[in-house]
């Protein structure tokens, strides 16, 4: 397989009061709930939920806060899961906005064996993490790479052109030549953009 692939939504079955279990290494449990619960705490003043750790089995349960709906209750589990994987809560909590999203890429479908998942995993981050830094700086994306995915928070379009940059880092193109394609599309992203806002403004 030469290009990568999102992991698709997660089938996790829905209780009868709405909880909604997120398995998370327990590892991580601590990074989800943060020091003195600080993390807990904001995703679910931020969403309006409620998370309740369960460390043995490595489970969150959300549930819906008073007046929310499960629309909440999906977007905190992106907030849990983004968290867990390694994003600064900062950068979580973009996920209550509409515009973000949050993708991971399963670099285990695309790797060979192990050495080529290190390899691959090597090329996304770069030397002393540049081409992570310049993929983040060029396309406004936020990445963190895992033990086997690469995950992404950002808008539809800055989604759209990581996961292209990754698929052809994967097919073996250069740094230079990924940033050269990211600096395109980045002239004519912003030009959309402008066309939108100028269209919408003479609404």
């Amino acid at each position: 397989m030469s290009t990568v692939s999102v992991i698709s939504e997660r089938c996790l079955s829905v209780s009868a009061s709405g909880r909604l279990p997120i398995p998370v290494d327990p590892e991580r449990l601590g990074i989800v709930v943060g020091r003195g619960g600080f993390n807990k705490r904001k995703v679910e003043e931020t969403f309006n939920v409620k998370l309740h750790v369960d460390s043995e089995k490595g489970l969150v349960f959300v549930e819906p806060g008073e007046g929310a709906s499960m629309y909440n209750v999906f977007r905190a589990r992106k907030a849990v899961e983004a968290l867990a994987l390694g994003f600064p809560l900062e950068d979580v909590l973009l996920l209550a906005d509409d515009l973000y999203d949050f993708e991971i890429i399963d670099l285990s479908e695309v790797a060979r064996n192990q050495s080529d998942l290190s390899r691959i995993k090597s090329r996304i981050i770069g030397a002393e993490g540049k081409f992570k830094k310049t993929l983040e700086e060029v396309v406004g994306v936020k990445v963190v790479v895992g033990d086997k995915v690469v995950g992404l928070i950002g808008d539809f379009e800055q989604l759209r052109l990581a996961k292209e940059a990754i698929s052809r880092l994967v097919r073996g193109q250069s740094h230079q030549t990924v940033i050269k394609f990211l600096e395109r599309e980045r002239y004519g992203l912003k030009r959309r953009r402008v066309d939108l806002w100028e269209k919408w403004s003479q609404v």
